[in-house]
């Protein structure tokens, strides 16, 4: 079987064009797949809750140690973050929710 040279090089451009295409299919496939996964975990992604402070009645026997400043509403638990994230994470969540940073109480973040 005798094959012409324009023949061969119709055959590879044939073939180039072949991977080419299915290389944009491929491409197409793998976006389709990112833009469903982010749907989906975005979906999936639940409200943060936080809690407005509890007003509570003075203590019979406040412990004199030391006194918080004013507007605090007790301590707060970082695990595993620092202080500049947590404060970050609570200015992003404030805003989330449309309240102002000093009506949240936080009680703990941990890094997850």
């Amino acid at each position: 079987m005798n094959i012409s040279i324009p023949e061969t090089f119709g055959y590879s451009v044939l073939g180039m064009a072949v991977v080419f295409l299915m290389l944009i299919l491929l491409m197409v496939i793998i976006i389709a797949m990112g833009k469903s996964a982010k749907n989906k975990a975005a979906a999936k992604k639940a409200p943060v809750q936080a809690q407005a402070p509890v007003q509570q009645a003075p203590a019979a026997q406040a412990p004199a140690v030391s006194k918080p400043a004013p507007g605090t509403c007790g301590t707060l638990n970082l695990r595993a973050v620092e202080p500049r994230t947590a404060a970050l994470i609570m200015a992003i969540v404030a805003d989330e929710m449309g309240v102002p940073l000093n009506e949240l109480r936080f009680i703990s973040i941990k890094k997850i």
